[in-house]
């Protein structure tokens, strides 16, 4: 463990902890921001972000780029690492990671996003990895010119989709209900793609394949009747779920896992903030991850202030 304590630990390097480290840092807060993987989050993952302000049609790794370059600007320190425990000492913050990492701080930022909802399905599990994929954009090319399935019906199952339609020969996008929740704009444009066609009123049992995915087994949820698609590729696009694991027990989570903090970002445990789609909250977009992100951080600098640190 180092011997630095530092003011702000922040969990999480999407949108609303990469927000939080230039708040932080631009009010001159020694920060640390632990990452995972790449920074970016969900966000690099994104083909196409089509809602960003000012930017009009921006991709999602050319966006997290652009602002972790800000984000080292101003100063925060950058640690690959994934957290796996905090606890809380008095008045200071111990984190721990996979590597056995320890870090001290007086005041922690949790943004660790959400992880995508697996169907939990035959085959599902045996290949990930050959054939079922969770990403469009890190694993699309890989299925030119084939056949591929999309399972979902929001909004980024549908982007993907798009994305998807012009990699792929044909995306079959299996859904449970008779019409999509995606944005209407969306839909009107996956509905005028020739490449996307639509299985409704429908829900895979199985993902088929030895080595690598050959089809799915679908079943019609009005008649019951199953049927075979052939696909080399299944995209499962069905929901998130929040990665607040390690939190069990420190903070109070809502049935679903979330973590219960209003719009100040504050939580029941003093010196711990939430930002981004892990917080219970009825909009779940970069924007509001973002305006998360600077709320908890200005919070977190009152919450200094106030013990005079």
């Amino acid at each position: 463990m180092g011997k630095a304590i530092y003011d702000v630990a922040i969990i999480g390097g999407g949108p609303a902890g990469m927000s939080a480290a230039i708040y932080a840092g631009r009010a001159h807060l020694r920060t640390c921001m632990l990452e995972g993987m790449s920074a970016g989050g969900q966000m690099f993952n994104t083909s196409t972000i089509e809602n960003y302000p000012g930017f009009g049609i921006v991709d999602g790794p050319e966006l997290s780029d652009k602002i972790e370059a800000q984000v080292r600007q101003w100063g925060t320190e950058i640690i690959y690492g994934q957290v796996t425990g905090i606890h809380r000492d008095r008045e200071i913050f111990e984190l721990s990671d996979a590597g056995g990492n320890l870090y001290q701080s007086r005041t922690v930022i949790v943004a660790t996003g959400t992880k995508p909802r697996k169907l939990g399905v035959p085959g599902e599990e045996e290949l990930i990895g050959s054939g079922v994929s969770y990403c469009a954009t890190c694993d699309g090319a890989f299925f030119r010119d084939r056949d591929v399935a999309m399972i979902g019906g929001g909004d980024s199952a549908i982007e993907e989709s798009l994305y998807l339609a012009r990699i792929a020969r044909r995306v079959t996008v299996i859904h449970r209900r008779d019409t999509l929740r995606a944005a209407k704009d969306l839909q009107e444009r996956a509905f005028a793609e020739p490449r996307i066609e639509f299985l409704w009123d429908s829900s895979v049992e199985a993902i088929l394949g030895q080595t690598s995915v050959e089809g799915v087994r679908v079943r019609n949820n009005k008649t019951q009747a199953t049927s075979i698609l052939p696909v080399a590729g299944v995209f499962i696009y069905i929901g998130t779920i929040p990665n607040t694991e390690f939190l069990q027990g420190l903070v109070p989570l809502d049935e679903s896992g979330y973590i219960v903090a209003g719009e100040d970002t504050i939580t029941t445990v003093p010196g711990l903030f939430v930002a981004g789609d892990i917080r219970t909250k009825g909009l779940r977009q970069i924007v509001t991850a973002l305006a998360d992100g600077a709320v908890a951080a200005m919070a977190a600098e009152r919450y200094l202030g106030k013990w005079g640190l």
